[in-house]
């Protein structure tokens, strides 16, 4: 049995393929439903089609296996104003995202509040909440948070002519 502060070797420590890492354990969502209002005119709108969406999450430390939500959704016509829409994910991930919105939330505290550099927040990541994420795609988040942006504002810059 381990005690507190002993240490354990990571087992993925020298593992350079990526097939080799641990396989993703697979949790299921549903936002699968047959009607949702249209955003626009608020009127129902039936589902015409299902979508699936995977998102990378804050892994399973327990089982050292990366977690990913597999997430199927409804899409929706209203025949009212012509409007195709999906169901909204955001409280999850934001559009386009491969990640939850936990895992961006941490990748950008770890480098604004630890002060970490963007390729060590990478591997704090894998290591600790096994979920890899890229370093330059954590320097993307950071700099949309707008938290490691420094100097001055545009209102700053140099202007050509008088004024």
């Amino acid at each position: 049995m381990l005690g507190p502060g002993e240490y354990v070797p990571d087992i993925t420590e020298g593992i350079t393929a990526i097939e080799d890492l641990p396989k993703p354990r697979l949790e299921r969502r549903s936002r699968n439903y047959p009607s949702r209002r249209c955003p626009h005119c608020n009127r129902p709108a039936p589902r015409y089609s299902v979508g699936s969406r995977t998102l990378h999450d804050l892994g399973d430390t327990r089982a050292g296996r990366p977690v990913d939500l597999v997430v199927t959704y409804s899409q929706h016509y209203c025949r009212f104003c012509d409007c195709h829409f999906a169901v909204d994910l955001s409280d999850l991930a934001w559009p386009k995202c491969h990640y939850t919105r936990r895992v961006q939330e941490l990748a950008v505290r770890v480098v604004a509040e630890d002060g970490l550099a963007y390729q060590a927040a990478s591997w704090h990541l894998w290591r600790d909440h096994r979920v890899f994420v890229p370093f330059a795609t954590i320097q993307n988040w950071v700099e949309a948070a707008g938290e490691k942006k420094g100097g001055q504002h545009l209102d700053h810059l140099p202007r050509r002519g008088v004024g």
